[in-house]
């Protein structure tokens, strides 16, 4: 079968296409045939041994597929060859066919097509975690998202809609500011590039300000981190709720004098180890999602499609913050 592969420590163009042994499901494990692997931040790190994990080479990376089951390992219950699934794999996505503990799967209900399948757990799955579990989310609030085109910044747009929220959208570009119109964003700012000087910082709070009004922004989703983050935390409400949940643009230095004057809190949103200390927490927000997806109140934005063959460039485009939505590579199986 076929695999994209980090054989070394690099970027994009370091991985290769190659042919390995199919993967046997141990006990416990299912055999799952991929459909699809979304492109998430990670993958863009964890090739470079930048991620939390670094795993032994040679490995496929890809966190988060959809597929079919198409064997089961000794003593797994509750699943069916045949029954469409997604997942969490942290890596060995990118790979035509992969063994993975049946106790990680999630049904992919009927009528949900097994693409926008892929692009649901990571980014979905960390936003519905940040909004209710670390923001506290009520409706009314104001919601201020930065990076809010891509695939967790849009997923933050569709949920704090659905929960009654106003959304403000920080965005790069006029093209990505419409995207979140569409799905749902009441405001959009427009944001340059970094790095910034004072004054440009200054005047960036101040547009954030505007936006979300006078009485501040009582949530900020922070995807970007950078030079970003602290012109958000000024435009915050007071007792407001700062929610880190990645640093594309670097990890910001924050000046912590401004939690003291809005009495605001800095929550750290860490998805993937909520997943493995609450399952049970993260199983009912995962329901909760094809709930909210089946009354038409999120739907994922697959944008582009690759073959495994060009995996290398949608991790290219994501790594350039060049994506709008989610990039998800299919495979030919």
């Amino acid at each position: 079968m076929k695999a994209v592969l980090s054989k070394e420590v690099g970027g994009p163009e370091t991985l290769v296409v190659e042919d390995i042994a199919e993967p046997t499901p141990g006990a416990g494990e299912v055999l799952v045939k991929v459909a699809a692997c979304a492109i998430n931040f990670p993958d863009t790190l964890i090739i470079r041994d930048m991620y939390q994990f670094k795993p032994p080479r040679p490995f496929a990376p890809g966190g988060e597929i959809s597929g079919t089951i198409e064997a089961l390992g000794e003593g797994v219950t509750g699943w069916q060859v045949g029954d469409k699934v997604m997942c969490g794999v942290g890596n060995g996505g990118l790979q035509e066919k992969v063994a993975v503990a049946a106790g990680r799967l999630f049904k992919v209900p009927d009528g949900i097509d097994l693409v926008k399948a892929s692009a649901l757990l990571m980014t979905y799955g960390t936003t519905i975690h940040g909004l209710k579990d670390r923001g506290d989310i009520k409706p009314g609030e104001t919601v201020l998202v930065l990076g809010a085109a891509g695939g967790v910044g849009l997923s933050a747009v569709e949920l704090a809609k659905a929960y009654g929220c106003r959304v403000v959208a920080a965005v790069s570009t006029e093209e990505k500011g419409e995207v979140a119109r569409r799905h749902g964003a009441d405001e959009v700012v427009i944001y340059p590039r970094a790095p910034f000087d004072k004054d440009t910082s200054r005047d960036l709070a101040n547009a954030f300000k505007a936006a979300v009004g006078p009485n501040g922004a009582d949530i900020v989703y922070d995807i970007v981190g950078g030079d970003y983050s602290e012109p958000a935390l000024r435009a915050i409400a007071w007792e407001g709720r700062f929610l880190v949940i990645g640093f594309p643009a670097g990890i910001a230095k924050m000046p912590l004098n401004l939690t003291l004057l809005k009495s605001c809190d800095i929550r750290g949103v860490f998805w993937g180890a909520f997943t493995a200390r609450e399952p049970e927490r993260n199983a009912k927000n995962i329901e909760e999602l094809f709930d909210l997806w089946k009354a038409g109140k999120i739907d994922p934005l697959v944008s582009e499609t690759y073959p495994i063959e060009r995996a290398h460039e949608a991790i290219t485009k994501l790594e350039n913050r060049g994506a709008i939505g989610k990039l998800v590579v299919t495979m030919n199986v």
